[in-house]
């Protein structure tokens, strides 16, 4: 199935899984891939970026960089393969650690943003929000309440 979507959004493009689960409340299954799905995008197309905010923020966030899981030192290639193994990691049994994951690495690399001062400073707020909502899907997930 993960691979069938990873296909269906490389293929066709971010826009049509947009148009499924854009929309979704942030604390539900749909909102939660959506999430997912756009890190990867936005990776895929910015892995040196990626991994210079990752670098840029792993220092501030010593916890979430071990939960994460990125080779040190980050390169792009390294990110790539965080984020695939993330996304992949949906249709195991252990999906809030796959949303955890998600949002460590969210979270530095918003961080890393912010510390690099990139032209948007909102840009950096957006990564740390859904980070967040990442971390708060990871939750429900555990208590079962995540749909």
């Amino acid at each position: 199935m993960v691979d069938r979507v990873l296909h269906l959004a490389d293929e066709e493009g971010l826009s049509v899984i947009a148009e499924l689960w854009a929309t979704a409340a942030s604390d539900s299954v749909a909102g939660a891939l959506w999430r997912l799905y756009a890190m990867r995008t936005w990776v895929y197309r910015q892995p040196a970026q990626a991994a210079q905010e990752f670098a840029a923020g792993k220092r501030f966030a010593p916890v979430s960089e071990v939960l994460a899981g990125v080779i040190d030192p980050p390169g792009p290639n390294e990110v790539i393969a965080l984020v695939d193994t993330v996304v992949r990691g949906i249709v195991a049994s252990d999906f809030d650690v796959t949303l955890e994951r998600a949002a460590a690495f969210a979270t530095i690399t918003g961080v890393g943003r912010a510390h690099l001062e990139i032209e948007d400073p909102k840009s950096a707020a957006r990564l740390v929000d859904m980070a967040k909502a990442l971390h708060r899907a990871a939750e429900l997930e555990r208590s079962g309440k995540l749909h």
